[in-house]
């Protein structure tokens, strides 16, 4: 399984028009071949020691995929361009981590 951690930075003000436009696209990107989550959520201070001061900017995007080859396969499908075209000039920035859960 692969798990994806995509970290939005919407510009200042944006954040809403970002996270309504994730959640427009975002059903037709949960309809993929092996898509086992894909959902936002917004950081919120949590009093836990470890973290750092929520970014109200930011929107975070937990991805689940079932294998790495359906998630290039996904990919090839170009599923974000509606995301992109509707959110255009409102980001700032975009980065995104995978990990792999370990073989059993």
């Amino acid at each position: 399984m692969i798990h994806l951690i995509a970290e939005i930075i919407a510009k200042p003000g944006q954040r809403d028009a970002v996270l309504a436009a994730f959640e427009e696209t975002a059903p037709a990107v949960r309809q993929g071949p092996g898509c086992l989550e894909y959902g936002a959520a917004l950081e919120i201070p949590a009093g836990l020691p470890v973290q750092p001061p929520a970014r109200e900017n930011a929107i975070v995007v937990v991805i689940k995929w079932a294998s790495a080859e359906l998630l290039q396969q996904h990919f090839q499908t170009e599923p974000l361009e509606p995301f992109f075209q509707k959110t255009q000039g409102m980001i700032e920035s975009i980065t995104v981590r995978g990990v792999m859960t370990p073989p059993e």
